[in-house]
């Protein structure tokens, strides 16, 4: 009999771990239902970014402004469905030219806001490990295994437990509220641009001033600056009419002088001798 009873008891031990394992297993077939509300709680916050540019080159959907601080800005890759708006008309990123004015307007809109998460859970109780978990059998007839939050009650037929408060068979409606602040922001994008002034029209006085002067055809020079010189002899100074005062004489002595020492000699020479 006593191998019999032994038997029996691990028999019995092995079919309770075989369903605490069970609704382990069942844990994540959750049958919770979830709430979620969103409240504002201060009033949304604005920032504006506004920036210039004059654009320099285009080349298919790429792009490059020069900003107002005379940065060079690059951007590639532009989609076509990314417009400016020019004189009331969209304009993708292949309708731009050179010398058109950008700006793009960036609007920022912050708001803080609350999220509350409301959980709300009925069932059995089928199993608890009082502070950490319990197990409830749901109404699907499935076991699922929750952990208890500090501070957790649980409603019972009216009255309010804590988990050391439960036992097996007891039906139980708990509810967990969190709460947890998130920032939303929304941004806006407005692009628009002012296309280039068209090139001014020619001024007809200036025009009719042109036509009015006679064309006088022009003649190259090909003379040497000797032939250039006589071609206008007006221009050309006139000899002084007396030696300048530094100027004297007396070369025009000396030359006289030697002429007739000269001549002597000759007429000696030709003399004819005495018998």
């Amino acid at each position: 009999m006593k191998p019999t009873t032994y038997s029996r008891k691990m028999m019995c031990h092995l079919l309770g771990a075989g369903a605490l394992c069970l609704a382990f297993a069942f844990a994540t077939n959750a049958q919770v239902q979830t709430q979620r509300k969103t409240t504002q709680i201060a009033a949304p916050t604005t920032s504006v970014k506004v920036e210039r540019g004059t654009v320099v080159y285009v080349n298919g959907n790429n792009l490059v402004v020069r900003a107002e601080d005379g940065r060079l800005v690059h951007f590639d890759n532009v989609p076509d469905t990314t417009t400016v708006t020019v004189d009331g008309k969209q304009l993708n990123v292949h309708q731009l030219t050179p010398g058109m004015l950008l700006e793009r307007q960036t609007v920022t809109t912050t708001v803080p806001k609350m999220i509350t998460t409301i959980k709300t859970v009925s069932g059995i109780v089928w199993y608890v490990n009082p502070p950490s978990s319990v197990i409830l059998r749901m109404e699907n007839g499935k076991n699922q295994r929750f952990k208890i939050p500090d501070g957790q009650k649980f409603n019972v037929g009216g009255e309010m437990k804590d988990a050391w408060s439960l036992r097996k068979g007891m039906k139980v409606d708990a509810q967990q509220v969190t709460e947890a602040s998130q920032t939303e922001v929304e941004t806006q994008v407005k692009r628009t641009g002012i296309a280039p002034p068209p090139p001014a029209p020619p001024n007809p006085d200036v025009a009719i001033l042109i036509l009015a002067v006679p064309i006088v055809p022009v003649k190259t020079a090909s003379a040497a600056p000797a032939e250039v010189a006589s071609a206008t002899p007006a221009e050309a100074e006139p000899a002084p009419s007396r030696l300048p005062k530094t100027g004297s004489n007396f070369p025009l002595v000396g030359l006289l002088g030697a002429l007739s020492i000269a001549l002597g000699l000759v007429l000696k020479g030709v003399r004819p001798r005495n018998p």
